[in-house]
């Protein structure tokens, strides 16, 4: 039976039981090897994680962000844990403010992989969307030695559509050109081919201009709908 704190906070051994309590073993192994054996998994799959975490926070009257609540569960061994406060702060979307980007930072900087920067760039492009002083701290990122805060940059904007501000994708792309890690000019490529559905001439002449500098993973991705 799952006991919320007097102040209303949210209780992670109690979800952590909830999880091990469905985990599957044989699903474990197959999850971690997909991740290429980075972490650990107690074996749930996506949509019974999310049934039980969309239960879970429905339990919680905390209109606030809880990041006590998120830092802890960050710190579990368990991946599955990290996906909880995932599906947590896309259901707190809209009660971020620009004083969340660092502790956003935080987490992309602790147990970091695709899976976790690919869901925590949605947290980011909301916050630069609505507190526009914070892009300047994001196009920072994009020429930070840690290849996951570029990443992150890269593909905040995913999604927005008319809303993307173009001077700011195109800056964080060129300070990402001529890279040689995979994970960045994959980045580019899914940028790129998000934004071709809204503008295709832009991103077909970026891509003309750019070519020396880009890698053929990232024209390939980035021309996917041109």
């Amino acid at each position: 039976m799952w006991v919320l704190k007097m102040n209303g906070s949210l209780n992670v051994e109690d979800i952590f039981q909830d999880l091990k309590e469905v985990a599957n073993s044989d699903d474990a192994v197959h999850m971690k090897a997909y991740m290429k054996n980075q972490f650990e998994f107690l074996g749930v799959k996506t949509p019974i994680r999310r049934q039980i975490s969309k239960i879970f926070f429905k339990k919680s009257h905390k209109s606030t962000i809880d990041w006590k609540f998120i830092n802890q569960a960050w710190e579990n061994p368990y991946r599955e844990m990290q996906y909880v406060v995932l599906d947590y702060l896309q259901l707190k979307q809209k009660s971020l403010t620009s004083n969340d980007l660092p502790k956003i930072k935080q987490l992309a900087q602790i147990k970091p992989w695709w899976d976790t920067i690919d869901f925590l760039c949605r947290s980011v492009g909301y916050i630069c969307l609505h507190y526009p002083e914070t892009k300047k701290i994001v196009l920072d990122w994009s020429t930070d030695e840690d290849i996951w805060l570029r990443r992150l940059a890269i593909e905040h904007q995913l999604l927005q559509k008319k809303q993307t501000d173009v001077l700011l994708l195109e800056q964080i792309l060129l300070n990402n050109l001529e890279q040689t890690e995979f994970f960045i000019n994959k980045a580019i490529g899914w940028a790129l081919r998000d934004y071709s559905k809204t503008n295709p001439d832009w991103v077909r002449d970026f891509i003309q201009t750019h070519k020396e500098g880009l890698t053929s993973l990232s024209i390939r991705e980035g021309s996917k709908y041109l």
